[in-house]
């Protein structure tokens, strides 16, 4: 069994150990796995704004949208898509519940939807500042209502 050792840690381990990287003479990388998992784990730490973007911009390449609608569509994606919703559901009640409020008043007229308050667009979203008073809504576009739930976010992790 052919085995090499990490510059990084020392430590001398079978091939299996080190990721394959072909411009490598022996097609392994130099570093071993732990080390490069721990190297790529620091990186995204250290450069976790830069790394959000990235991820964004790599998700939304047509290769992996389409990737990402195949899957959903397998009965494997299917399971995994009912069971998040079933986790969000239990872990969201509150939410939920005002979300349901919202569209059952919607739906019955006794509420109107009304445009973004923000920049005036008709394709607004009901925004609860406060999941306790679920008719207690601004209207948001999607752009300016993903914006304020990313302010609400950056709040709390301050």
């Amino acid at each position: 069994m052919k085995t090499k050792k990490c510059f990084k840690c020392g430590e001398i381990n079978p091939l299996s150990e080190f990721y394959k990287h072909p411009q490598m003479g022996d097609g392994h990388l130099n570093k071993c796995k732990e080390c490069t998992k721990k190297d790529a784990r620091k990186h995204r730490k250290d450069n976790s704004e830069y790394c959000k973007e990235y991820d964004k911009k790599r998700a939304m390449l047509p290769h992996r949208v389409e990737a990402r609608k195949e899957y959903s569509q397998t009965d494997k994606g299917k399971k995994v898509i009912y069971e998040a919703d079933k986790r969000y559901k239990k872990n969201n009640k509150q939410k939920v519940k005002a979300t349901r409020k919202i569209a059952y008043y919607l739906s019955k007229g006794y509420i109107e939807k009304k445009p973004c308050i923000i920049c005036g667009d008709t394709k607004a979203h009901a925004h609860h500042p406060d999941y306790n008073y679920p008719l207690d809504v601004i209207w948001l576009c999607p752009k300016h209502h993903k914006e304020e739930h990313n302010r609400i976010r950056r709040l709390e992790r301050e």
